[in-house]
């Protein structure tokens, strides 16, 4: 049984650990509500992009385009974007999890995050490319991204990209998500950070009519790599909000089950403290009645 002078040492142990989990709670929550907030507001330039291209892709059926082309599924390229950093529950280890499932011999990947490189580089998978982001992600970071997938895709060393990353959806519920990114020959069927449920935006969505100026096709023809772009953009910003959400969330149990485990471990201090009063107490007694 632990004596008091170890009761007291973990109590203290334990009390400082719950006063840096605080502190990252704090730091965690305000992070969170600039993440989120970035995240939910790019989803409406999303969906109007989504939009708009899938009225044009209607009307030119026939446009041929890099990114258009459909080809016999060889070798697949994964961009994974995970967080640089730990401490944030589960949301990584779900992702990864499902980022084993695939087929590790015709499977290469393109990791946005330090866990994700980390794991592949663990379980010696192909690592076509390690990118990072910063904690507020920058339209220049996706872009870097975007145009390293566009040239894999391109050029012919994979002949699809699936995106993997955890989605957003509020401050206590992100799942991991995959959809097919490249070729956009189903632009319409393509799901991406958009709605708050993260709804497939389909032609039955599109309710008027555009003008395009100097033609659609050549406005759809420039469109495409920009889709590209920002939809690496919106999912960057949905990972950090997903990873600052899970953080705060962790950070929050964790000192909450610090003050769970201090009441319980003063109360086991105070009941073998008393005991050893007691113990002492009779001794005492013992003793003088001994002596007559």
């Amino acid at each position: 049984m632990a004596s008091t002078r170890d009761l007291r040492r973990r109590i203290k142990s334990i009390t400082n650990t719950s006063k840096i989990t605080k502190a990252m709670q704090m730091v965690a929550s305000s992070k969170m509500r600039r993440a989120q907030q970035a995240a939910l507001a790019g989803r409406p330039y999303a969906q109007l992009m989504i939009s708009i291209l899938a009225d044009l892709h209607g009307d030119l059926g026939d446009l041929t385009h890099p990114l258009l082309e459909k080809r016999e599924i060889r070798k697949s390229g994964v961009l994974l974007v995970t967080s640089d950093k730990g401490l944030c529950g589960a949301l990584n280890a779900n992702l990864l999890r499902e980022a084993a499932r695939m087929d590790r011999d015709n499977t290469v990947f393109i990791c946005a995050g330090r866990k994700g490189a980390q794991f592949i580089s663990r379980t010696k998978r192909k690592l076509a490319a390690d990118f990072t982001y910063s904690d507020t992600p920058k339209f220049a970071e996706a872009r870097a991204i975007a145009k390293f997938i566009q040239e894999q895709f391109i050029q012919g060393e994979v002949d699809e990209v699936v995106v993997m990353y955890n989605r957003f959806y509020n401050t206590i519920s992100q799942k991991p998500e995959a959809y097919r990114l490249l070729p956009l020959s189903d632009i319409s069927r393509i799901r991406t950070a958009v709605g708050s449920e993260g709804e497939a935006v389909g032609e039955d969505h599109v309710d008027r009519d555009f003008l395009f100026e100097p033609d659609a096709r050549q406005v759809l023809g420039a469109m495409l790599p920009h889709f590209v772009n920002y939809g690496i953009y919106q999912l960057l910003l949905d990972a950090k909000a997903s990873e600052q959400s899970a953080r705060m969330v962790a950070m929050k149990n964790a000192t909450d089950n610090a003050k769970q485990l201090i009441k319980h471990l003063t109360l086991d201090y105070n009941k073998l403290r008393q005991a050893n009063i007691t113990s002492e107490l009779l001794e005492i007694t013992t003793a003088q009645m001994a002596l007559g």
